[in-house]
């Protein structure tokens, strides 16, 4: 006899108290939090119970009695369904107080060490249409929202290109208009959508893996460039021939795109760094710039998506490092080079370090295109690379720059810096977590001397922090 499921409780006229982790908020009822998204700090609501484990629990508001005074009006239609944006509900000076408090409380809650007052953090100028690149899914299984689903009723209409639903890897949300890049980003991808719906092409089955069209990536540049990459499964005769009549309506209706690409991918996930990029019309590439300096831009290179903050982020950094024009810098993670060109000038030698080939290249290239010859860049794993023999070699760095992924250093980074010795330390992270983390554990031979959050996706929970450290003694 199958096991009865337990029935979970309904909590009514709950007061939401303070914003959590992963953009929810937060209610106590008793002993028990409750961990509830798209609410804020002051509305009355009722929680349905969802997944309730011993001290805590999560929830969702099934009817409001009180809205917060701090409450705002969210301005996106898919807001709520497609998982991203989930702060919209809050006014961007909440957010960003939140976000200051979320450095404030990692790193003294987990880093547990000395700290000097932290600066006001840096707000994004744009809080929309901020972004430079986006990535779209095609599926033939499209999420039905609430309302449709109520309607009980067959849709003729199936395919959708938009974005994933959170816990749902095969269906997708059909996406009208996103508010995170450019316009011109909507406009592309309906366009193309409205082609495929009326020549009847195959949208891609995630569980089957059949179908033809399945991504679509969109980037964007401070120099007005625009690339366009198509991923398309390409196995049956006339395939092929189908794809390139699209990209052709694609370069007639969108004069404006500068680099216009496609991938065939007939493998079972969509990243595309081992696979050839082939250029439809254009260049293979498009340029970033920042202060005079350029970037070139290829499909498989990473810049971060907000350049305005990028840029103000890279400030930063450079002054943090504090350079004369007589230091040694190392720059860890160095991804394709941007902080290490970016601080060439007033260092008298960078040398970058990054595990993928990739970017290593097109750190180089970047370094040439910018006539910078005091740079050297190195591609494998950085617990490899990073060695004592390695800083015999090339020398003890002056200031290291270390911008790690999102599980921060690993713990032979951390020795071989600490062996290193530099006199500074600049760490960028995007997880002011684990940030703290290793923090605690330069904290034998490093103070800390100053700390500069800085916002680079506004309506999200996520927060950059850039934190000085000083040799101690």
């Amino acid at each position: 006899m199958a096991r009865k499921k337990k029935e979970l409780p309904l909590l009514e006229k709950i007061t939401i108290t303070d914003v959590a982790a992963e953009g929810k908020a937060l209610a106590k009822v008793n002993d028990l939090v409750v961990f509830v998204p798209y609410v804020v700090p002051g509305d009355v609501v009722d929680l349905q119970v969802k997944r309730k484990k011993n001290h805590y629990a999560e929830a969702v508001a099934v009817k409001f009695h009180e809205y917060s005074p701090v409450r705002a009006v969210p301005f996106c239609q898919h807001y709520g369904v497609c998982g991203g944006c989930k702060w919209q509900c809050l006014p961007y000076a909440e957010q960003i107080k939140y976000k200051q408090k979320q450095v404030t409380d990692n790193l003294t809650r987990i880093g547990k060490i000395e700290l000097p007052e932290i600066s006001p953090i840096l707000g994004s100028e744009k809080t929309e249409f901020y972004r430079n690149k986006l990535e779209f899914t095609f599926s033939n299984k499209r999420w039905l929202t609430e309302e449709e689903v109520k309607e009980d009723v067959k849709y003729d209409q199936m395919n959708a290109v938009g974005f994933h639903i959170p816990g749902a890897f095969d269906k997708v949300l059909a996406i009208e208009k996103c508010w995170l890049q450019d316009d011109i980003s909507n406009q592309i991808r309906n366009a193309i959508r409205d082609y495929a719906y009326e020549h009847n092409y195959s949208f891609f089955n995630l569980r089957s893996q059949e179908g033809m069209l399945r991504n679509l990536m969109i980037r964007t540049s401070s120099t007005g460039e625009l690339m366009v990459l198509l991923q398309c499964k390409i196995v049956e005769e006339g395939e092929l021939d189908l794809m390139k009549r699209l990209l052709d309506f694609v370069a007639e209706r969108f004069p404006q795109i500068t680099s216009l690409l496609y991938v065939v991918n007939n493998k079972c996930n969509d990243t595309i760094n081992d696979l050839d990029v082939m250029v439809f019309k254009g260049k293979d590439h498009i340029f970033e710039e920042m202060e005079g300096l350029r970037f070139k831009i290829g499909a498989k290179s990473f810049y971060q998506t907000n350049s305005g903050q990028a840029y103000n982020l890279y400030k930063v950094a450079r002054d943090f490092a504090g350079l004369t024009g007589n230091e040694l810098v190392y720059d860890l993670y160095t991804g394709t080079g941007t902080i290490a060109n970016f601080v060439s000038r007033q260092a008298k030698k960078v040398i970058g370090i990054e595990y993928v080939p990739e970017a290593i290249e097109d750190a180089k290239v970047n370094s040439a295109i910018n006539g910078i010859d005091n740079t050297l860049f190195y591609a494998g794993d950085m617990k490899d690379i990073l060695t004592q023999e390695f800083i015999n070699r090339h020398g003890r760095p002056d200031v290291i720059i270390t911008d790690p992924p999102r599980a921060g250093m690993h713990d032979d980074v951390i020795n071989t810096i600490l062996f290193a010795e530099p006199q500074r330390i600049v760490y960028v992270s995007c997880n002011p977590a684990t940030q703290a983390r290793d923090l605690s554990l330069l904290d034998v031979k490093y103070k800390v001397m100053a700390v500069q959050p800085v916002d680079m996706f506004p309506h999200t929970h996520h927060v950059e922090n850039v934190v000085l450290l000083e040799k101690r003694g």
